[in-house]
């Protein structure tokens, strides 16, 4: 009795699974991920270059020859979008095709295993195509983000210059004596006065009015430093002043169009990403299931 209260009492009985060894391999493949990023990059410059051609084909600096600007511009945007969605895609499937599988997994996780490396290849490619816009090596990118600045900078410099040869013409005389061949202004101008009277306008149709007192100011000067009556001077000077802040209206309109065109061309360009990562995972999946089952590429030529 003694020795049966000394024996252990035995457990229940638990049967034996497989037990999985453990690997210090990483499930990220780099190599098939660097390879496919490569590629569509090299195809992506490769259809973006046969794109330009056709492009420039259909275009021409003659007026009312070939295709609009409007027009190249929706099909250059639309063709971008299709290099990029395929491109990705391409190297998806190419990313996909070539990663090692690992045989510790069911086939739906082989699945997401495929599309997470074609993302991750989405990702490498976007990171360095975005290394090399900051570089300068290609403008896609920065033409989007920096377009609406360029264009206000375009106006300001439009308007300086419009100004500067707006001072120009307020002294000009009416008459001027032929002498040969040459023409000779018989009355000639002031450097100074044409600097007061840039500067005056600038301020005023940056603001988008100039006032009364500054009006008369500009039609006294002109009228000293022309042959003008103070009248025609001040006709002059209205008539200047109309010209120059309808010029500011037309170059801001520009600048406003481009910079509503920017901000669509961003959001087209983020929608159109996120679109290449989606076809970047499913060619990968697709990529990796023809791995599997050992399918060569004869199978697109069918």
């Amino acid at each position: 009795m003694a020795n049966t209260l000394n024996q252990p009492t035995a457990g229940p009985v638990v049967a034996a699974g497989p037990v999985l060894a453990a690997s210090n391999q990483s499930y990220t493949d780099w190599p098939s991920i660097l390879a496919g990023a490569v590629f569509a990059m090299a195809l992506s410059f490769v259809l973006i270059t046969f794109g330009s051609a056709i492009g420039l084909s259909f275009a021409s600096p003659m007026d009312g020859e070939g295709a609009s600007l409007r027009w190249i511009t929706i099909a250059g945007g639309i063709w971008m979008i299709w290099v990029s969605v395929s491109s990705f895609a391409a190297g998806g499937y190419l990313a996909g095709r070539l990663r090692r599988r690992a045989d510790d997994a069911n086939e739906d996780e082989v699945e997401a295993r495929d599309g997470a490396h074609g993302v991750i290849m989405w990702a490498v490619g976007v990171v360095f195509g975005s290394v090399l816009a900051v570089s300068g090596i290609t403008g896609l990118a920065g033409s989007v983000g920096s377009g609406a600045i360029a264009a206000l900078e375009a106006a300001d410099v439009q308007i300086s210059a419009d100004i500067d040869y707006t001072s120009s013409t307020l002294l000009r005389d009416e008459a001027a004596s032929v002498v040969g061949t040459t023409v000779v202004n018989t009355a000639g101008s002031n450097a100074d006065a044409r600097a007061e009277i840039g500067t005056i306008l600038r301020r005023g149709i940056v603001a988008g009015e100039v006032p009364e007192s500054d009006r008369a100011y500009l039609a006294s000067v002109v009228a000293r430093n022309t042959d003008l009556s103070p009248d025609a001077a001040r006709a002059r000077v209205d008539t200047v002043i109309a010209d120059s802040l309808a010029a500011r209206e037309a170059a801001l309109k520009a600048a406003e169009q481009a910079r509503i065109a920017s901000i669509i061309a961003a959001f087209v360009l983020a929608a159109t990403l996120l679109v290449s990562a989606a076809a970047a995972y499913f060619a990968a999946t697709v990529g990796g299931g023809h791995r599997d089952r050992n399918l060569g590429f004869r199978i697109y030529g069918r």
